[in-house]
């Protein structure tokens, strides 16, 4: 949604469709965490995206399950964990170039949230 307005809007549509009396715990939710969800649009519009945006996790996670699918079973917690590492290591190495759109973030978030932004930074 672009705004919090347009958001609360949504929310109702969806409460009052089938899928909000499907599940109207989801809609309970929603409605118990609003306050948290608030603030989230006094970001610009790239901002947001590079927030909730989550095709970097889900590539790390759908490349771990295939090298760990294809090894079976491991002798040890230990054999897993340097597995993992090493696929970690592998990924992270192909990766070239930031999301887009990060540049924007990290200027905003070095304004709004300075003390702790330079304290991350560092």
């Amino acid at each position: 949604a672009p705004s919090a307005e347009a958001a609360e809007t949504e929310l109702a549509a969806f409460e009052q469709g089938p899928w909000g009396k499907k599940f109207p715990t989801v809609v309970a939710a929603w409605r118990r965490a609003w306050d948290k969800v608030i603030p989230f649009f006094a970001f610009p519009p790239a901002v947001r995206k590079v927030v909730y945006t989550t095709n970097a996790i889900e590539s790390i996670n759908a490349r771990l399950r295939k090298i760990i699918k294809t090894r079976g079973h491991f002798p040890s917690d230990d054999a897993a964990t340097k597995l993992i590492w090493l696929a970690l290591r592998n990924i992270t190495a192909d990766w070239g170039r930031a999301a887009p759109d990060w540049k924007v973030a990290m200027n905003q978030f070095a304004i709004l949230y300075a003390d702790r932004f330079a304290k991350t930074a560092a």
